[in-house]
């Protein structure tokens, strides 16, 4: 190599890339006002794109020194900055890139509700369970609460076995044996009301940030308490999800849209064409998800089962959608975060919407002196359709509602959770 009089024997790139920023530039000034040309120009302007990339402090990278306020990070009894490599993966969660979507139905109303209109919005990214939450899942959970809380607390975390009772029909076995047989271990729990769910998603919360948290080597707190966010090893809250983001993953358009921005050509179902059946390949025929063809008529006739199942199935059957989840259509509905209003899709925000308690009803839709409706702060929104609908309800657009404690044997529940940490 030849010795360069300004640099030395040194090569000039990775000269002016180890120094500090201000020395950079002075250096290069200093060079540039005695050397001219087509190399010096290069060679600042590399000098000023180095410094700028390298000294932009980042989530991941936040440097030592407070970029506020000049103190230096993690000194003793300072500001402690805890390494950070983004969100942790959680159990069972599939990533869900949020965008602009179209929720309401596009069917015919049969009921004549009215109350799932069209209306366009933007669901940010979060995540959601792929699956439903499963016997197997709530067994753990109660036995946990079982060691941990008091026997009337875990009383209540029971689901409801007698959901499948009916006077005219005899679903005894199921009573007594859907919720422990171990052949039911990968059904989707049933049975449990959405103050149930509420308390799972903050149960599982705690015990995964838990478990994270002791993987990652952290001090874990005294008596049960929180692991603080700020340790960048734990997840946000489980929760169960906005009826936008249900609706959103269950459309699972990605991908097919690229040339239809205004979602003029939407899924009926969560998969392409207006059937319920498979129109590919060697699956061609295949139903696709568990609902009731019609009265009396739960999986076809012996010998060529349609869906195969009488009752629930488990919660992988049938063909997952884009995003990858299994059973956003049929099975069984599921809880969704939101308190039900007919007008819900009128009178929400369009940038993730929700419907939470009543202090946000306008007064002229709603005579509150004189009520005389089911439809009250305790009625939660549930979606998907079951292995007890018609395919009507398999849409996900359509929307039905039922008081917060209640519990029936066709609707279960999936979790959800934000994206933090990033701008989309």
């Amino acid at each position: 190599m030849l010795i360069n009089p300004w640099f030395g024997n040194k090569n000039p790139y990775n000269y002016i890339s180890n120094l500090s920023c201000e020395d950079q530039k002075q250096v290069m000034k200093n060079f540039v006002s005695i050397f001219s040309g087509v190399a010096c120009t290069a060679l600042l302007a590399f000098a000023l794109i180095s410094c700028n990339t390298s000294t932009q402090p980042t989530a991941s990278s936040p440097g030592r020194i407070s970029t506020a306020t000049g103190l230096e990070y993690n000194d003793d009894d300072g500001f402690k900055v805890n390494d950070f490599r983004g969100q942790p993966d959680g159990p069972n969660l599939v990533f869900i890139e949020g965008g602009r979507t179209v929720l309401g139905s596009f069917e015919e109303d049969v009921m004549n509700s009215r109350d799932n209109l069209e209306r366009t919005v933007t669901v940010a990214s979060f995540y959601m369970d792929e699956t439903e939450i499963a016997n197997i899942h709530w067994l753990e959970y109660t036995h946990f609460v079982n060691q941990d809380s008091s026997q009337e607390f875990y009383r209540s975390a029971l689901p409801d076995t007698t959901v499948w009772a009916r006077e005219l029909a005899y679903n005894d076995s199921y009573v007594n044996h859907y919720f422990r047989y171990p052949g039911f271990r990968f059904f989707p729990v049933v049975g449990i009301n959405w103050q149930q769910a509420m308390d799972y998603c903050t149960w599982r919360t705690a015990i995964v940030n838990y478990k994270l948290a002791e993987d990652a080597g952290e001090d874990l707190p005294e008596g049960g308490g929180r692991i603080p966010l700020e340790s960048g090893v734990v997840l946000p809250d489980y929760r169960l999800p906005t009826e936008a983001e249900w609706e959103y993953a269950a459309q699972a358009l990605i991908g097919t849209q690229w040339m239809d921005e205004n979602n003029t050509h939407r899924r009926q179902y969560p998969w392409d064409g207006h059937a319920v059946r498979n129109p590919y390949g060697k699956q061609m025929g295949q139903i696709l998800a568990n609902f009731k063809r019609g009265r009396g008529d739960y999986a076809g006739i012996a010998g060529k089962l349609n869906d195969g199942a009488m009752i629930t199935s488990s919660i992988y059957d049938y063909p997952p959608n884009d995003f990858g989840l299994y059973n956003m259509a049929g099975n069984v509905n599921e809880w969704v975060l939101d308190v039900y209003r007919p007008l819900s899709f009128q009178d929400m925000e369009d940038l993730n919407p929700v419907r939470r308690d009543g202090f946000l009803d306008s007064q002229d839709k709603y005579d509150y002196e004189s009520a005389n409706s089911l439809i009250s702060d305790q009625a939660r929104v549930y979606k998907g359709g079951s292995w007890s609908d018609v395919a009507y309800w398999l849409n996900p657009g359509t929307r039905r509602y039922l008081e917060q404690d209640s519990a029936t044997a066709t609707i279960g529940f999936r979790c959800a959770m934000i994206r933090a940490g990033t701008n989309y």
